[in-house]
């Protein structure tokens, strides 16, 4: 009986984990094949290339940002506020947090990346786009406010802003409850 292969998706998920631990640099097929505790023979018999690797990665997470945040914020229902808050939380936080902070960085310097995040992006501000006009009917403030929440929920983790007699969470709720209209 020969031994057992390591499943693809084990692959896509600890390249996917040194990406958000260490960036595209770090994916290299000998550091997860350690990680993993298996040779990098089998690495092959799934993928191409190092390249195939990173697309299938960059698909998983594409999948998961979009289409499984999408699902989760459906079924968990609400109103069209509470829908954009959770669907903002499930996107930046925790370990997608730091793959999508990753991905963002790696978009920096290659063009196709770049061009998947911009698609994975547009499709963020549309669902933005759809709640907000929910409840604002100006389409030119629809925009502004959906880019504000985008902004908000990406750019806050670059900040390192002090609050004086504030804590930052409460104020980025603040912040987010102007731009929902509250």
């Amino acid at each position: 009986m020969g031994a057992l292969r390591t499943p693809r998706a084990k692959w896509i998920e600890e390249g996917l984990r040194a990406l958000a631990a260490g960036g595209v640099d770090a994916v290299r097929v000998e550091t997860l094949a350690k990680a993993l505790g298996v040779t990098k023979g089998g690495f092959y018999g799934y993928f191409a290339d190092r390249d195939a690797l990173l697309e299938e990665m960059l698909d998983a997470w594409e999948r998961e940002c979009v289409d499984e945040v999408l699902q989760q914020v459906e079924r968990a229902g609400g109103d069209a506020r509470d829908r954009i808050r959770l669907a903002g939380q499930l996107t930046f936080s925790g370990d997608r947090l730091l793959t999508e902070l990753a991905i963002r960085d790696w978009a920096r310097r290659d063009g196709h990346v770049t061009e998947r995040l911009r698609r994975v992006d547009n499709q963020r501000m549309q669902l933005a786009r759809e709640m907000i006009g929910t409840f604002c009917s100006d389409p030119d403030e629809v925009e502004a406010r959906s880019l504000l929440a985008f902004s908000l929920a990406i750019g806050h983790h670059f900040l390192a802003v002090e609050h004086p007699g504030r804590a930052h969470a409460d104020v980025r709720a603040r912040a987010a409850d102007l731009i929902l209209g509250l």
